[in-house]
């Protein structure tokens, strides 16, 4: 069985990058797709803030072309499910649906983090079309619109806040009468003349018209009883991410909330050899271009931590 150099975890932004800086060292990673290649990018219609593309580029496009610049310079790429792993010996196990294993010296975990939707009718077939879980990415093509803002955590209250930049008015969606945010984010909100509220109403369908476009948000008002339309262009669910994590099974550090844990500064995680970059491990910008940075960190300590590292003959691990 061969022993990898680096095996890559992801191929959204992060992913991909890691698996350039990688490919061009010389270190001919492996990089595992899993069910949503290219990630989260691949669900985006228009990217308009990632530089180098002035009139703007398709998500899935994007992230196509980063997969083709890995493969040019010789990164190896394999679908598969990883269900498990082994960081406590050396080389590194990986698992794969079915029971394959695969042996490495370094892993580069970008596994990323997933939106959380609400579950129902229209959403999904909608996101990228009125539907959105990203205000800083969608924002600006909501410019002179009515939106609404589904969520009550500090995470709502900072996307209504961001959207009033560009929409006419933004109406916060939450389904209790109390909030969850914090105080200051509540109040900041609240003084802000442009965002509405539409407290104690629970989300039931998003609506279109005859032509596709979305037309707003049939809620439940849990006062009265009865259904109700709330007329807008588009809509954003903030109701927070889940770090695609659970696969780890506690191989690595991670914080109460699910996202890995790296040392300042860097993408090193508590087990030497293993690193972490983009979404999975951020909890604050999750952007495609602060993603893509940290996938070069990532391969940049990956590089130097091989270079450090003593010379072993792994042949007598596997005998």
């Amino acid at each position: 069985m061969s022993i990898y150099k680096s095996i890559v975890i992801g191929t959204g932004p992060a992913g991909l990058t890691a698996a350039i800086y990688l490919a061009r060292a010389g270190l001919a990673p492996l990089v595992i797709e899993g069910i949503q290649p290219g990630g989260q990018l691949t669900t985006t219609t228009e990217v308009e803030n990632f530089p180098g593309f002035p009139e703007g580029i398709q998500g899935p496009e994007l992230m196509d072309q980063m997969r083709k610049q890995a493969e040019r310079f010789g990164a190896e790429f394999r679908s598969g499910w990883v269900t498990g792993v082994d960081f406590a010996r050396q080389p590194r196990i990986i698992t794969l649906e079915g029971g394959e294993t695969l042996q490495t010296e370094t892993v580069i975990l970008s596994t990323g983090a997933s939106a959380r939707y609400l579950g129902i009718p229209g959403e999904q077939e909608n996101v990228g079309r009125g539907v959105s879980t990203c205000a800083t990415c969608d924002g600006f093509f909501f410019r002179g619109k009515k939106l609404l803002v589904v969520g009550g955590g500090d995470s709502a209250m900072e996307e209504a806040s961001f959207l009033t930049r560009f929409a006419t008015q933004v109406t916060i969606v939450h389904r209790r009468d109390e909030l969850r945010a914090s105080k200051i984010m509540q109040d900041r909100a609240r003084s802000n003349g442009k965002i509405a509220w539409a407290l104690n109403r629970t989300p039931v369908a998003v609506e279109t018209d005859e032509l596709g476009r979305v037309k707003g948000l049939r809620v439940l008002n849990n006062v009265s009883g009865q259904e109700e339309l709330l007329e807008a262009d588009g809509l954003f669910v903030a109701i927070g991410h889940t770090p695609n994590t659970a696969f780890l099974g506690g191989a690595v550090e991670i914080d109460s909330h699910g996202y890995i844990v790296v040392q300042p500064g860097t993408t090193k995680t508590n087990v030497q050899g293993v690193f972490a970059c983009g979404d999975v491990q951020d909890t604050r910008y999750r952007q495609a271009i602060t993603a893509a940075g940290s996938g070069c960190m990532a391969a940049m300590d990956c590089e130097k931590y091989l270079e450090g590292s003593m010379v072993h003959d792994w042949s007598e691990t596997l005998n």
